[in-house]
């Protein structure tokens, strides 16, 4: 006897922790910050702080091996801006993991360095798993911190308070606390035709497709922003709807939603401008292109990407 995917958790209890960027287990110790925070962890003995040179990564690059951990004396020449260190949070030996805007271009960089965003850094695997969570919290909150330095209602200069993760108005003490924009991706299956859905962006590199998405809107439940995104962009009316995973992605600060969603409608209507082309795939299809992209010159989305994850555990889960 067959059983639908929407009665099921299977095939990972928590998939989750197979996407890039959320394999991040700092304790970010947020009950027990206060002001001295930043200066207690800089001056503990075994600090290490990521450098960023705006929106990019500063990699130490010796020719062979790339290190993204600085200790404070290497960054001297990096021009680095203490009075916006975050305080991410601490290892499991007590190690804290800082991180610091730098004033240096990415241009005058020398070759000694590597500069890279979030993107890059996964695609290509520079830096571990655990390495890649402790950057999608920093990467988040430099920019979190950079994007607020004036007051939203008086325009006064904001003061970066308990490791930031708070900044104040110095003026009218109006307070403001880091960001998270929630994104649905969304996988629609036709579960009496075994077909998934997937759609093309213009932006998209030659050949990928990849589940549909969009972002919450305002009062909206998640589940209706998958309904309502699915519909926007491709004319499909959906019913159920189950979650499956969510993926950090700090470009700069979301969190994407991964869900099943269950077809009720088969005619595509696609939002051409959204969308340069959206189709059915069958099981088949869909292994061929996380398999063998090359074969039929279809791709997925490269592995780590939460599309990537929906549309490999519906064709590996098991009726």
């Amino acid at each position: 006897m067959s059983h639908s995917l929407f009665d099921s958790d299977v095939p990972h209890p928590e998939p989750s922790n197979l996407t890039a960027f959320a394999a991040n287990d700092l304790n970010r110790d947020s009950e027990h910050r206060d002001e001295q925070s930043v200066e207690k962890a800089l001056a503990k003995e075994g600090t290490h702080i990521f450098a960023f040179a705006g929106d990019k990564l500063v990699l130490k690059h010796d020719g062979q091996v790339l290190d993204p951990l600085f200790a404070r004396y290497e960054l001297q020449g990096l021009q680095p801006d203490w009075d916006e260190t975050v305080l991410l949070g601490y290892r499991k030996t007590g190690e804290p993991r800082l991180a610091v805007p730098v004033g240096i271009d990415v241009d005058d960089l020398t070759s000694q360095y590597k500069p890279a965003d979030g993107r890059t850094l996964f695609r290509e695997m520079l830096i571990d798993e655990v390495l890649l969570g402790e950057f999608a919290q920093a990467a988040s909150l430099i920019r979190w911190n950079g994007d607020n330095r004036f007051c939203g209602r008086c325009g006064s200069a904001m003061e970066t308070h308990i490791g930031g993760y708070k900044r104040v108005c110095a003026a009218c003490e109006h307070m403001i606390f880091p960001r998270t924009d929630p994104v649905v991706i969304m996988l629609t299956v036709d579960e009496q035709r075994d077909l998934c859905l997937l759609g093309r962006s213009p932006h998209f590199a030659p050949g990928m497709y990849s589940c549909l998405a969009g972002f919450l809107e305002p009062g909206e439940t998640i589940e209706n922003a998958v309904r309502r995104e699915t519909l926007e962009e491709s004319g499909i009316r959906t019913g159920r709807i189950r979650y499956h995973a969510s993926q950090p992605w700090p470009m700069p600060h979301s969190l994407m939603i991964g869900c099943y969603a269950e077809a009720k409608s088969t005619e595509i209507s696609r939002d051409e401008t959204e969308l340069e082309d959206c189709r059915w795939f069958t099981r088949e299809e869909t292994i061929e292109m996380l398999e063998r992209p090359s074969a039929t010159g279809k791709a997925s989305p490269p592995k780590g990407a939460i599309a990537h994850r929906l549309m490999r555990d519906w064709v590996e889960w098991k009726r």
